[in-house]
């Protein structure tokens, strides 16, 4: 498995592209000293490339942080100047999301972090009609996502944990009892209604229905944001209960079971961990260690046209200095061929956080953080899916 290799031109604009004549990458932006992450991408109507990331001084401790965009024209191979898509003064803004709905309105999620806390994170959403010209988008609508889990998500955390199996865990006697904290907490109403985060893209169910992938840094476990009107209002779904199972990116099988693949933050070994809904997203089975690696880090997925299925990850249980994409034609269970977007010696780099979407032509558009010595750009890669194959 070769990695698609890039070679950069003195002038960033016209990188030249390498591993095969169909296989495109280049980065956003040039290399730079500044805090570049978390970044999305959604294929408009009218065939252009709409991206956003977050970039500032750091992440949630640097109140400079903001939500930046950039623009790929159909037929152009330069991306367009940054542009801004949201700041919110004085706090960082991080997380990006973006989702083109049904009437082909575009909508944009992200976080505030307020008092420079994940677990105590706003969740913020914008809407446009207004998208497709140069320049950012044009926002009509703006408000708070408030999603109000009640009593059931105390009680899905108790069973959900109490279906866990036990951990034989050396210092436990000692320890403090971290998931009897974790079950106190999910029966506060404060604690629950706040924290509440994006990273992946939304799913649409055939029915029209919006499963919007959120997860608590507080909580270390998972939830969807559920609209069966479109996207103009939402409520909870039960949560996702596990040992650090955040950053749920979705996928439907044939059968309407709903897989949901997250990052592990728990203990070892580091395994992308795996939840289903067999009822459109309402309740989840508790998350489990798959056998895919994970050293946590978020992994993104994305069924394609013809029903295979894509998974983008760090396929190293430590380090993010591999970036893989591989390919499923029987819907996650078993994944049959691999390649690599870019990978370095430990520590040398780190190429992660993925996004993913499928353009009407077929081509699969990546984009992903790359972090290198000399800097730090966002990076998007454009192929078929026969180069996983080869």
């Amino acid at each position: 498995m070769r990695t698609l290799f890039v070679v950069v031109s003195w002038f960033w604009g016209l990188q030249a592209f390498a591993a095969q004549p169909d296989t495109l990458a280049q980065f956003i932006f040039p290399l730079q000293e500044k805090h570049v992450h978390s970044s999305t991408i959604v294929a408009c109507p009218n065939g252009d490339l709409l991206m956003a990331w977050f970039e500032g001084s750091g992440e949630r401790s640097a109140n400079d942080v903001r939500i930046r965009g950039a623009r790929l024209r159909l037929g152009d191979r330069r991306w367009s100047p940054v542009f801004d898509m949201a700041d919110t003064p004085n706090m960082p803004d991080c997380n990006p999301v973006l989702f083109i709905d049904a009437r082909q309105r575009l909508h944009l999620f992200w976080i505030a972090v307020i008092a420079n806390r994940w677990e105590m994170s706003l969740l913020r959403h914008r809407i446009s009609t207004d998208y497709q010209q140069e320049g950012a988008p044009t926002w009509q609508w703006q408000d708070v996502i408030l999603l109000r889990p009640g009593e059931e998500f105390a009680e899905a955390a108790r069973k959900g944990f109490a279906e866990l199996p036990e951990q034989d865990l050396a210092w436990a006697e000692y320890a403090p009892p971290y998931e009897r904290m974790l079950i106190e907490a999910a029966r506060d109403p404060k604690k629950r209604e706040l924290g509440w985060m994006t990273r992946t893209h939304p799913l649409i169910l055939p029915d029209g229905r919006i499963l919007l992938p959120l997860y608590s840094d507080g909580y270390n476990f998972s939830l969807m944001a559920i609209s069966d009107d479109g996207g103009d209002t939402w409520r909870p779904s039960l949560p996702i209960i596990g040992r650090g199972n955040v950053q749920p990116t979705l996928l439907r099988r044939a059968d309407g079971s709903i897989m949901a693949y997250m990052r592990d933050n728990g203990d070892p070994p580091g395994r992308v961990m795996v939840s289903t809904s067999h009822d459109r997203g309402e309740s989840w089975t508790v998350a489990r260690d798959g056998h895919i690696p994970n050293p946590g880090s978020s992994v993104v997925t994305l069924a394609l046209t013809d029903g295979r299925w894509l998974l983008v990850y760090n396929d190293t249980e430590k380090g993010r200095h591999r970036l893989a994409i591989a390919l499923s034609d029987d819907e996650g269970r078993s994944w049959k061929w691999k390649r690599y977007l870019d990978r370095a010696g430990p520590g040398e780099a780190k190429f992660h956080y993925p996004a993913v979407v499928q353009t009407p032509d077929g081509r699969i558009h990546l984009t992903y953080t790359y972090q290198v010595k000399a800097g730090k750009t966002i990076k998007h890669v454009s192929l078929d899916a026969s180069f996983i194959q080869e």
